[in-house]
């Protein structure tokens, strides 16, 4: 019998799944993920970071944050023909969709208009597009679906009680507020969050429990592993264990069934075995390519032999009347991080 998709979970429960024998989660999650999607597709975008540091916000984990000395250099937003030639690329390399992150608290009125071009262009290449540019009002939110905009990222990164250890320069109903306004624009959402930063798995519950409890669960949820950067606060915090990681993919998988779950940041530093378990657990979709942002990403040639190895291929790609492409499925994705929600 197909999973019911619920917004009524309660932390109880997904304690009790977190807690679950290790085999007899990942049974449950793949079992899941069956009734949804086809378990040897995965879905693959590339980000590109449109506008590098300089960011207001004080979040822990962020070395785009302009008050921690983390060696990257604050960068004016690129040109839109700079950023096609990189959006070609990677659809050359064999992505279907193209990220533009910029480290914003929140763009300016004045920003949109730069960025929408940015979607316009790279749209027309027959990429689906998504962004994540920090907190946005309604208006903003409506102007970049205008553009053709197909998927915001906007992340709540950690649980609401334990949101002030990591951030402290906007509240977490902001996030919220943001989700809000792209759900009411038509754009699709892109919501999750980052673990390993000193959390306890009660907080990891915590974190699925705000996420699947959304008016509507987010189309995509990206699991970022953190990744230490010296300079920021979070650097030389105790590694998360991977099987704890592979549990937050599997409870994810159960409590949101029909969501793309992406494996985002910390890719670079996991084994070929730890992603192994990750899409047993259910996660099917990746960052593929360039640069995650201001962290590392594993090279396209070691995923595709990966993929080879484990009898994987990426999700088929179909076109539409308009030209464009999209995946072979309604629900896709983005990724997390940085103070704006972006990856980290």
């Amino acid at each position: 019998m197909a999973s019911v998709i619920r917004h009524d979970w309660h932390r109880e429960e997904l304690l009790a799944l977190f807690a679950l024998p290790f085999p007899d989660l990942l049974h449950r999650a793949a079992s899941v993920h069956r009734e949804q999607f086809d378990p040897a597709e995965v879905q693959v975008s590339t980000l590109l970071s449109v506008k590098t540091g300089g960011c207001p916000e004080d979040c822990a984990y962020c070395p785009q944050a302009q008050r921690y000395s983390t060696g990257v250099d604050a960068q004016k937003l690129m040109a839109t023909d700079d950023v096609v030639a990189k959006a070609r690329q990677a659809k050359a390399a064999g992505a279907s969709r193209f990220c533009m992150g910029a480290a914003w608290r929140s763009p300016k009125d004045r920003d949109i208009p730069k960025v929408a071009a940015m979607i316009r262009e790279v749209k027309a290449l027959g990429l689906e597009t998504c962004a994540t540019l920090g907190m946005l009002s309604g208006a903003q939110a409506t102007a970049l679906r205008e553009a053709g905009l197909d998927y915001y990222n906007h992340n709540l990164d950690t649980a609401p009680d334990y949101y002030d250890s990591i951030i402290h320069t906007r509240q977490y109903q902001d996030r919220l507020d943001t989700l809000a306004h792209v759900r009411d624009a038509g754009l699709k959402t892109c919501c999750g969050g980052i673990v390993g930063m000193g959390e306890t798995r009660e907080h990891r519950a915590g974190l699925l429990l705000a996420l699947a409890t959304l008016p509507a669960h987010p189309d995509s949820v990206p699991i970022n592993r953190l990744v230490q950067v010296a300079g920021t606060p979070l650097h030389g915090t105790a590694e998360l264990d991977p099987f704890e990681f592979v549990r937050m993919i599997a409870v994810a998988r159960i409590v949101m069934p029909r969501s793309m779950v992406r494996l985002s940041a910390g890719r670079e530093a996991m084994s070929d075995e730890l992603q192994a378990l990750c899409f047993l657990a259910g996660a099917n979709s990746i960052f593929y390519g360039e640069k995650l942002l201001t962290t590392g990403n594993p090279d396209t040639e070691r995923d595709l032999a990966l993929f080879e190895r484990l009898g994987l291929r990426p999700m088929p790609v179909t076109v539409d009347a308009a030209g464009h492409d999209h995946p072979g499925t309604v629900h896709a994705d983005i990724t997390t991080g940085g103070g704006c929600g972006r990856a980290a």
